[in-house]
């Protein structure tokens, strides 16, 4: 198998891709017993404490993964400065795996300071290649 010669942010899409899987993962983590499969969104919507924060961890990241693929597909495009855009990914992807781990412990005001420095990430992942 040949892997295809992607750059750092392009693999970084495809790790921000798999995190609302990960959340997912780690809300069932456990719980196969008691998890229904012909029923699995009822089975989340009786979940509480960490397992239902996992849950919403993962449509978060589902929520923001569309802004992170255009800008950086976008800043590609645009010819923005490689390593500049690789750097501003890998940290979008740090981010939002701290803000998965901020919100199952539930640390509320940390979670949203993460995703705040995420949401700006991206937005200078987007403008990058203008300067």
């Amino acid at each position: 198998m040949h892997l295809p010669a992607l750059t750092l942010a392009y693999w970084c899409v495809l790790a921000a891709a798999l995190l609302p899987y990960v959340a997912a993962y780690i809300a069932k983590a456990g719980s196969f017993r008691g998890r229904d499969n012909q029923a699995p969104r009822e089975w989340m919507t009786r979940q509480a404490g960490w397992r239902a924060r996992a849950l919403a961890a993962q449509n978060n990241i589902f929520e923001g993964l569309a802004f992170f693929v255009g800008a950086v597909v976008i800043a590609h495009q645009l010819g923005a400065v490689q390593a500049r855009l690789d750097m501003l990914a890998a940290a979008y992807v740090l981010l939002r795996i701290v803000y998965i781990a901020f919100y199952i412990l539930g640390l509320g005001t940390a979670r949203s300071a993460a995703w705040a420095l995420a949401f700006a990430l991206n937005v200078a992942i987007l403008f990058i290649a203008g300067r």
